[in-house]
């Protein structure tokens, strides 16, 4: 039996993959977490066999999850189940030590096999990104300028191209506003923008929001 703890702040998505799951007779739904410290806490007071994780949460949520989630359980695969349909996004949170990755918009079936390939060591990433990962992997001097930033740094120009204001990102990632600053002049100078309507432009063309 594959015990399956989910990780998403919203009820209904919760709600959506127990019920989806529940037709599996080898999956179980031992657990829910609604934000990334209550991961983290679940994963040390019970064991499992896979986390199922979304990207997007409150509190320590994303790649920092991730690797959190590394560091404290080193065999625990983790399945990320994203809205980002991007390339770039898989291959930050694979990097980071996802074991798979898997978009919302996939059919329950495509999850079901990833939660079973992922729980038995193995590798999967959505059928849907393949291409774009190997042709990503191969042309590394075409490389968008954004995929030349750290992890954080993408983090921070992301959250600031969503109109999110310095002092509220530097509350959520528990820094300073100043450290948040420095990062924001340094991303925005790897990627060529000297104002906010350009990083928003931006943004957009590459559908961070």
């Amino acid at each position: 039996m594959i015990r399956v703890l989910i990780a998403d702040d919203h009820a209904v998505v919760r709600q959506g993959l127990r019920h989806v799951l529940s037709a599996s007779p080898d999956i179980v739904v031992a657990a829910e977490a609604a934000d990334g410290f209550e991961v983290l806490e679940k994963i040390r007071k019970e064991a499992f066999d896979l986390v199922c994780l979304d990207l997007s949460m409150p509190n320590l949520s994303g790649i920092d999850l991730i690797k959190r989630i590394r560091l404290d359980c080193t065999t625990l695969p983790i399945l990320v189940l994203s809205m980002h349909n991007e390339a770039q996004f898989a291959a930050r949170a694979l990097k980071a030590g996802a074991a798979g990755y898997l978009t919302k918009d996939s059919d329950p079936e495509t999850l079901i096999g990833a939660i079973r390939k992922v729980a038995s060591g193995r590798k999967f990433i959505d059928p849907t990104l393949v291409d774009e990962l190997i042709f990503e992997k191969i042309l590394t001097d075409e490389r968008a300028p954004h995929e030349q930033l750290s992890d954080r740094e993408f983090q921070i120009v992301r959250l600031i191209a969503q109109g999110e204001s310095l002092n509220q990102i530097a509350d959520k990632l528990s820094l300073s506003a100043k450290t948040i600053s420095t990062y924001k002049a340094r991303s925005m100078q790897k990627l060529g923008i000297s104002n906010h309507t350009e990083l928003v432009r931006y943004a957009i063309a590459h559908h961070w929001i």
